[in-house]
């Protein structure tokens, strides 16, 4: 989405982009809930699919569908708490070394701030200045050094909110393709069909969702996410029919 002068010129006045700078840095929960949104639907979906191809009863389809909610949505959680974690615990040990070589060798630490400027394009005076600038605030310095020479964020996601984000948006779209199994009176291929039609939405609208909040082709990025979903889902169909049809499964 592009935006006209008109729109962007209030949040670029002075004040605006004062107010907007001086917020506390903070990593962003939608990756995690696009991650576990789509792998929730894949995961339900997919024991649909399966246990269709299978010939097993939609019983059989709903009971082991909540059991992989369940399941590989707390899994889910858990695994981005502990990736989480490990980022934050990283970039966390990087500041404490190069805490420790300021203390130690602060004019080899200054040569880095220097250098890491200068292939920016600052030279002479004004290098000076802006390595001086720099390294007068520890604090500054040592996130500087995170950023320019070691490509890390000063402060990663949340471990806590980044797996409950994960978990929530993997229970509540997981549960989607599950619903039509819990409807009585359908027949089996009405009941998958309907999951078939809620799992192919999920897929697309998580696709428009992600494209519309970092403003990419909200067409394509839905369509592409209901290919990736769908093709998952038919491996799990080709693996229950085939299980059915070598094992007599069903």
């Amino acid at each position: 989405m592009r935006h006209g002068h008109e729109d962007l010129e209030p949040e670029h006045r002075p004040e605006a982009v004062k107010a907007r700078l001086s917020q506390a840095p903070s990593a962003s929960s939608m990756p995690d809930a696009v991650l576990g949104g789509i792998d929730g639907c894949v995961t339900t979906f997919a024991v649909v699919s399966g246990a269709f191809g299978a010939g097993f009863s939609p019983t059989v389809a709903l009971v082991l569908g909540f059991a992989n909610l369940l399941a590989d949505g707390f899994s889910m959680a858990v695994s981005n708490y502990e990736a989480s974690q490990a980022q934050q615990e990283h970039i966390d040990s990087v500041a404490r070394r190069e805490r420790h070589h300021i203390q130690l060798i602060p004019d080899g630490e200054r040569e880095e701030i220097r250098q890491i400027f200068r292939a920016k394009g600052f030279e002479g005076e004004l290098l000076e200045t802006v390595v001086e600038t720099l390294t007068n605030d520890h604090d500054v310095w040592v996130d500087t050094m995170l950023k320019e020479e070691h490509f890390l964020p000063p402060v990663g996601l949340n471990p806590l909110r980044a797996a409950l984000t994960t978990f929530f948006a993997f229970i509540v779209v997981g549960a989607m393709p599950l619903l039509p199994y819990a409807l009585p009176g359908l027949d089996t291929t009405t009941q998958f069909l309907a999951s078939l039609v809620i799992a192919g939405a999920m897929f697309f609208g998580i696709g428009m969702l992600k494209s519309l909040v970092h403003e990419g082709p909200v067409l394509r990025s839905g369509i592409r996410t209901l290919l990736m979903g769908g093709a998952a889902a038919g491996l799990a169909f080709l693996s229950g029919h085939l299980a059915h049809a070598l094992f007599g499964l069903g």
